[in-house]
């Protein structure tokens, strides 16, 4: 009878690794101006890979403007319709799955979080600008069979202000979608978003600080991450519901884990063992976590043999040592 039971326990053992789910180990795919071909998704392939994130862009003229423009000749050609589907079928030639995440551009560049309309007059104009852009996207997504789609990307105040709105939003899009629902909230925002239950991953954009040291160092990144870790473990439990990163990076600068988020050219001393001592930490963090699905790597230019480089100090790890162990960990089961 021990013996039976032994070899039953061994036997479930195997099975329960051999049946875990595999990471997201995604590319946050820059829409450019031009067609995409074997060439460009070569490299994606060749960073083991398995997902990419596909980004078509609407733009608001300001943080009080109703409108959401898209789909015009004035757009690069990836940030189109035409231009999404054309990339996704050239990542489909190579079993990259798929993420549809389409994004809004505030003139300038300000923060998405802050839009909010001073009157219902345009609350109502955004909410049905906002859900043309979103559905006509959804719509696509149903087309290529894409395994996830995004709904949205740090909209804190929008969410904020029209909660029946989003609701009604979620449904619309599960009418014409029929594969994984997510939305990307910031990494301050997650906390406070209420409709996780109705979705099926927690996105969250992870810009969370974590070092306050000029190069830190992977043990100050770990020990940073501990509070953080914590109350996304909190979320994920509360709503029984897997965390995906829906981005995540580092700048090859000094203070990369300091402000994580910040975009801008302020901070632009080269730092690499910066970017890659903040990467190990965070891989090391979640990704041997099973309530974690996994992320999106912010970001991956198409043009991979003119990007990145020992001189750049923005997020892409192209041809830089970050590369090397992004590859390592994405062979990883």
């Amino acid at each position: 009878m021990k013996l039976k039971l032994l070899i039953f326990l061994c036997v479930f053992s195997m099975l329960s690794c051999t049946t875990q789910t595999p990471k997201i180990n995604g590319v946050s795919f820059v829409a450019s101006s031009e067609r995409v071909n074997e060439t460009h998704i070569n490299p994606i392939v060749n960073v083991n890979a398995n997902y990419a994130a596909i980004m078509p862009f609407g733009f608001i003229k300001n943080l009080a403007h109703p409108e959401v423009i898209y789909n015009t000749d004035r757009q690069w050609f990836g940030e189109t319709k035409a231009g999404a589907e054309q990339y996704i079928s050239e990542l489909r030639n190579k079993q990259i799955k798929i993420m549809i995440k389409p994004q809004i551009w505030v003139w300038r560049g300000e923060f998405t979080g802050l839009i909010e309309m001073k009157n219902e007059a345009d609350w109502k104009t955004l909410e049905d600008s906002y859900a043309s852009f979103i559905l006509e996207y959804a719509d696509l997504a149903n087309q290529v069979q894409a395994e996830l789609f995004c709904m949205g990307t740090e909209l804190e105040k929008f969410i904020e202000n029209r909660p029946k709105f989003w609701n009604s939003l979620i449904k619309k899009i599960k009418a014409k979608y029929k594969g994984k629902l997510t939305y990307a909230a910031n990494w301050d925002e997650f906390k406070r978003t209420p409709f996780w239950n109705d979705l099926d991953y927690i996105g969250i954009d992870a810009y969370f600080p974590v070092s306050d040291s000029k190069t830190p160092t992977v043990d100050e990144c770990l020990e940073g991450w501990k509070k953080h870790k914590q109350v996304v473990k909190e979320v994920s439990d509360k709503n029984a519901k897997p965390i995906l990163f829906t981005e995540f990076g580092y700048r090859s600068v000094n203070y990369s884990g300091k402000s994580p988020w910040v975009s801008d050219r302020s901070m632009s001393q080269v730092n690499l063992e910066a970017q890659t001592n903040t990467t190990q930490a965070l891989f090391e963090t979640f990704w041997k976590e099973e309530w974690f699905a996994g992320g999106f790597l912010w970001k991956w230019f198409h043009n991979h043999d003119k990007a990145g480089g020992n001189d750049n100090f923005m997020f892409t790890p192209q041809n830089k040592p970050v590369e090397a162990l992004i590859k390592k960990q994405y062979k990883s089961k």
